[in-house]
């Protein structure tokens, strides 16, 4: 990813001003290293870059948790504020190649487009971990008629098909470059036709990790018309009988489970074609979603109203985790923006789909940056747990 190694600067040189198209908002630093956050805005996306020191030279790269889909907003902002501050740089990855910009933006969605969402196709599909895109771009030129959501959390694989897109000149398809099993509560009930989870990662040592959990399955039912299917393939022995338990646990009160052992597709992934030739079994559980659901319900306000930056909060904050009934909260790092203005770092929400965010907060106001929490019941609960610990 977009970074540059530089030599040590003078970091009170950076101000809140614009260099060149990148606007500097805030200038954070870490209060259990010497590392420093920028907060700037770019072509009207909000943005953290890191400034990561070691003794000799600094990397100022990119922040994990606030990076934008479009890499060269990236190494646009690291570019002018390189020039801005005339840093003397001793390596770089920030080089902007025009013919490899993401142009298909249009097709490029974010969750909080999901928020009031109205599809525009009356037949819907979603793919969870598209990876190379080749099963989503074959079930899209198949059926033109048909709305295909791609979700998508490796950023390099989101990019490569909306690239794709483009070069095929789709018009069915939406890219979502996020976790799909927060977006997937953002989806109306009684919406799509096929869920396609194909070849998930099996996380043996980390099955918390695993797509497939009671809760998908919950939220796979509500999201899909009476009739439709969430269709499980994977390569893994263990991913299928811990999915078939999963699908006929003791939580789920009915079900229709269907089970297939390598059926060939129309469309073969390299992924699949590598198992193929070392003659891997392939699995195939289908799940008929049987009744319809109730509408969801996402109306939860994230704001932190009456929430502005006290010096008695830092007192309050926890760097351990808490638990809660059914949700955590974990104080990850502090940020001193100034003496009346902080940054902190967190994880929250359920234990098993997680959010990772920032909160700003200075005498005046307090809100998530660069984007609030998935309308969840469960991040709502979290967010009224976290006001509860920042109203000092």
């Amino acid at each position: 990813m977009p970074h540059i190694t530089v030599k040590p600067f003078d970091t009170s040189l950076v101000k809140k001003e614009k260099y060149g198209e990148t606007e500097v908002l805030f200038r954070a630093k870490d209060s259990f290293s010497k590392d420093e956050l920028l907060g700037v805005l770019h072509k009207d996306e909000s943005f953290l870059l890191h400034t990561k020191k070691n003794e000799n030279s600094w990397l100022l790269k990119y922040d994990k948790v606030t990076r934008p889909l479009k890499v060269n907003l990236v190494k646009q902002a690291i570019t002018d504020l390189a020039d801005g501050l005339e840093l003397d740089i001793l390596g770089s990855n920030v080089a902007i190649h025009p013919a490899r910009e993401v142009k298909s933006s249009e097709y490029e969605k974010k969750i909080e487009d999901f928020v009031d969402i109205e599809f525009p196709f009356k037949s819907v599909s979603i793919e969870v971990g598209f990876g190379s895109g080749k099963h989503l771009l074959y079930q899209a030129e198949k059926y033109p008629d048909r709305l295909f959501i791609g979700i998508e959390i490796h950023t390099p694989s989101a990019t490569q098909v909306l690239k794709q897109i483009e070069l095929k000149g789709l018009k069915n398809i939406w890219v979502i470059n996020y976790d799909a099993r927060l977006l997937l509560e953002m989806i109306p009930s009684n919406s799509c036709h096929q869920i396609f989870v194909h070849f998930p990662v099996p996380w043996d040592k980390k099955p918390q990790r695993r797509v497939i959990s009671t809760s998908f399955l919950e939220e796979s039912m509500r999201v899909l018309k009476k009739g439709g299917r969430l269709e499980l393939r994977t390569d893994s022995y263990k991913y299928f009988w811990y999915s078939l338990d999963t699908f006929l646990g003791e939580s789920v009160a009915k079900t229709s489970v269907e089970v297939r052992k390598n059926e060939a597709l129309e469309i073969t992934s390299k992924y699949e074609a590598r198992w193929l030739k070392q003659q891997k079994d392939i699995y195939d559980v289908y799940v008929t979603c049987l009744e319809e659901s109730k509408e969801r319900l996402i109306n939860f306000d994230f704001s932190f109203k009456g929430v502005v930056y006290k010096k008695e909060i830092l007192d309050k904050i926890s760097y351990k985790p808490q638990l809660f009934d059914g949700f955590f909260i974990h104080f990850e790092r502090l940020f001193h923006i100034s003496n009346d203005a902080i940054l902190i770092k967190l994880a929250f929400g359920s234990f098993d789909r997680p959010e990772h965010k920032y909160i700003y907060l200075d005498q005046e106001k307090a809100y998530y940056f660069h984007s609030n929490p998935v309308k969840t019941v469960t991040n709502y609960k979290t967010h009224l747990k976290i006001m509860e610990y920042l109203n000092a």
